[in-house]
């Protein structure tokens, strides 16, 4: 009887501990840390609330030290893009459980390139064409929006390599380089829908300053991602939590419209990663085929192993 006892309180014990399990939330730094708390925090305070643990925002000043964080498990459950998403599954034991979903119901955003309203720039061919008497603002490496879909719709589909095109390259997030644009300390820079949507609510005046003169195809909304290793019944609170945050609470609707428009999440998984895994594919394919520097056999080689990953995905 004592054994048993012991045996039930061991078990309760261990299942409490996984339960009560403390969180870590991470999120890419797509603008200054202060302005994404305040968007964010009260979506924390309530997944602690209704979750039942403790979480805590945590933020990085790049893309690549969420992965990382997530990677050495001081992040446990993040906000990503979907390429850094892609690294978080690849190299930080993550998984995508979840995606956003606008207020209107779709599921996708688009990448621009922009320039102050005044320049001469209008379209995509006009800078290209004038690059060499350029500055531009690329977006952080990990970046979907601000980096790999530009890198392959505008650069790599155009034979431009964007690090030596330029008079001057550098790489921000997404709001240092639209209020780089708006304040002329940049010529072009990338930025997405998603985030002029912020700067319009959030610097007006400097929106005003802002042109567009290229937008993609549609990107996937971004994914939410957790640790592989979180105990079971903690994940399925997780996610039953965010696939029912904003559904029908007028609170939660608030606060999911101020993240980013949103109306909530819904269930994903990896498999939302395949369309970004292909474009980066497509992406280092156009680039080998244009390297004069490689040999034709090398190239041949290369080009072939590529096409095998590409045929894995379909």
């Amino acid at each position: 009887m004592f054994k048993k006892l012991a045996l039930s309180v061991t078990l309760c014990m261990s299942f409490c501990s996984s339960m009560a399990q403390d969180i870590n939330f991470g999120f890419i730094s797509t603008e200054a840390s202060v302005n994404l708390r305040e968007d964010w925090q009260p979506l924390i305070d309530d997944m602690s609330r209704q979750v039942g643990v403790k979480v805590t925002p945590f933020f990085a000043s790049d893309y690549a030290g969420i992965i990382e964080a997530m990677r050495f498990n001081k992040v446990q459950v993040g906000w990503f893009g979907n390429k850094s998403a892609m690294e978080a599954v690849d190299r930080s034991s993550g998984e995508v459980f979840a995606q956003m979903v606008n207020a209107d119901g779709t599921l996708g955003y688009y990448s621009h390139l922009i320039v102050h309203k005044d320049s001469p720039l209008n379209t995509l061919d006009d800078v290209l064409k004038n690059a060499k008497s350029l500055s531009f603002g690329n977006g952080d490496p990990n970046s979907t929006s601000g980096y790999l879909v530009p890198g392959f719709y505008v650069f790599a589909q155009n034979k431009v390599d964007a690090k030596t095109a330029f008079k001057i390259a550098r790489s921000g997030n997404h709001e240092a380089n639209a209020l780089a644009v708006a304040n002329k300390q940049v010529d072009v820079a990338t930025n997405n829908s998603e985030n002029l949507d912020k700067i319009l609510q959030r610097y007006p005046e400097k929106f005003k300053e802002i042109k567009i003169v290229w937008t993609s195809p549609l990107i996937p909304l971004d994914p939410l991602v957790m640790r592989k290793d979180i105990p079971e019944p903690l994940k399925t609170k997780i996610k039953t939590f965010f696939y029912n945050y904003g559904k029908t609470n007028a609170h939660e609707r608030e606060v999911v419209m101020k993240i980013s428009k949103l109306s909530g999440f819904k269930a994903s998984t990896n498999a939302q990663l395949v369309p970004i895994r292909q474009l980066e594919l497509f992406s280092q394919k156009t680039k080998i085929e244009s390297d004069t520097a490689i040999s034709d056999a090398d190239k041949k080689t290369r080009i072939a192993e590529i096409d095998k990953k590409l045929a894995e995905l379909k």
